[in-house]
C-alpha cells in the first residue's frame, strides 16, 4: 500500500531522511532504513573539505530551530568511505553542493557509482559564499548547474528548491528545462537569527541561519502546490514534516515522497515508522490502496 517509485527507484514508502541530519555516516544512515525510512539522503558534502562555521550553530526557537553548520563536512574522497558502508538495501541519495557547475559535475561524477540518485543543493541559506542559495536563486546558475551534472552522471537527478526568492516556479522550470528528473521543495528558510536578550548579541556565531521545523511547513507545501501546477517531474517534499498528517499534505498538494529532518531532533529516527503507521490507517479509512492516488489531489477540481 505504501510503496511507491520515482526515478525509477522503488521505495517501500514515500518517507526520506532529510540532508543535514544524521547523514554524515554510514552507521546512521543505516540507522534511519532500518528504523522505517523509505530512502535515505546524506548530508550534503563538496569536493574539498569544509570545517563550516563554529559553534554554536544551532539553536531552538518558536516552531523549529535555526541553523548555520556552514555546510561542514570532509570533502568527497573521504566521504566515499561511507557511501561504500552503506547497505545495498537502502535506497542512498547524495546530497552534493559546489561553487561551479564544474564543481557540482566533478563531485557528482566521483560518487555515481555508490548512490541511486543526487541530490543538488543550490539553495542553503547559510552556506560560504557563492554557494547555496545564491546559486538557487539564480535561473540561469541553476540551469547550468543542473546542465553540467547531468551531462557528467547517468543516475537521476533531483534539484534542492530554495524558497527564498520572488518565484519559485521560475527556478523549477528552468532546473527542469535543464534536465533534472526530480526537484526537492524547500530547503530551510530565512536566513533568520536570534538574539540572546542578556547579552545582546546573536546566539549563533554566524549570526543568521536557516529556519527549519514545523513553522515553514506551510510554506513548503504552497512550494510544492504552485511547482506542481508547472512541471512534469516529480516532487519531493520537504519542511516541517513531523507526522502523517504532514505527509497527507505534501502528497495532496503533488510531492510523491516526503522528507524528514528537523523531526528526528524532536522524536528520534522511530519517527518514519510512526509516520507510515499513520498514513496507512488514514488511507484504510479513506479508501486510497495506493500512494499514485493520493498525488495532486488537492489540485482537482481547481
Amino acid at each position: 500500500m505504501l510503496r511507491t517509485r520515482i526515478c525509477n527507484i522503488e521505495l517501500r514508502n514515500p518517507t526520506m531522511l532529510a540532508a543535514g541530519v544524521m547523514g554524515s555516516m554510514a552507521s546512521s544512515l543505516n540507522r534511519v532504513y532500518r528504523a522505517g525510512a523509505g530512502a535515505v539522503v546524506t548530508k550534503s558534502f563538496s569536493l574539498e573539505p569544509n570545517e563550516g562555521y563554529k559553534n554554536p550553530t544551532t539553536v531552538e526557537v518558536t516552531g523549529g530551530i535555526i541553523n548555520a553548520i556552514g555546510l561542514s563536512n570532509p570533502g568527497v574522497e573521504a566521504f566515499k568511505e561511507e557511501l561504500r558502508g552503506v547497505d545495498d538495501d537502502v535506497p542512498l541519495i547524495a546530497s552534493i553542493y559546489g561553487s561551479s557547475p564544474e564543481e557540482f559535475a566533478r563531485v557528482a561524477a566521483s560518487v555515481e557509482e555508490y548512490v541511486d540518485m543526487i541530490e543538488l543543493n543550490v539553495s542553503c541559506p547559510h552556506a560560504m559564499a557563492g554557494c547555496g542559495a545564491s546559486i538557487g536563486q539564480d535561473a540561469g546558475l541553476t540551469f547550468r548547474v543542473v546542465s553540467a551534472v547531468k551531462d557528467a552522471v547517468g543516475v537521476p537527478v533531483s534539484t534542492k528548491l530554495t524558497p527564498n526568492v520572488t518565484d519559485i516556479v521560475e527556478i523549477a522550470k528552468s532546473a527542469e528545462d535543464a534536465g533534472s528528473d526530480a526537484l526537492t521543495l524547500i530547503n530551510s528558510l530565512g536566513p533568520g537569527m536570534k538574539i540572546d536578550i542578556k547579552t545582546a548579541k546573536p546566539v549563533l556565531s554566524n549570526a543568521f541561519g536557516g529556519m527549519s521545523g514545523p513553522a515553514i511547513k506551510p510554506v513548503a507545501v504552497r512550494c510544492v502546490y504552485d511547482v506542481y501546477r508547472n512541471v512534469e517531474i516529480p516532487l519531493i517534499g520537504a519542511g516541517g514534516v513531523r507526522d502523517f498528517r504532514d505527509a497527507v499534505e505534501f502528497l495532496f498538494a503533488g510531492a510523491v515522497a516526503v522528507q524528514v529532518g528537523t523531526a528526528i531532533m524532536y522524536d528520534g529516527p522511530e519517527i518514519f515508522m510512526r509516520i507510515c503507521r499513520g498514513l496507512e490507517r488514514f488511507m484504510i479509512e479513506e479508501g486510497f490502496s495506493s500512494v499514485d492516488e493520493m498525488v495532486g489531489l488537492a489540485h482537482e477540481g481547481v
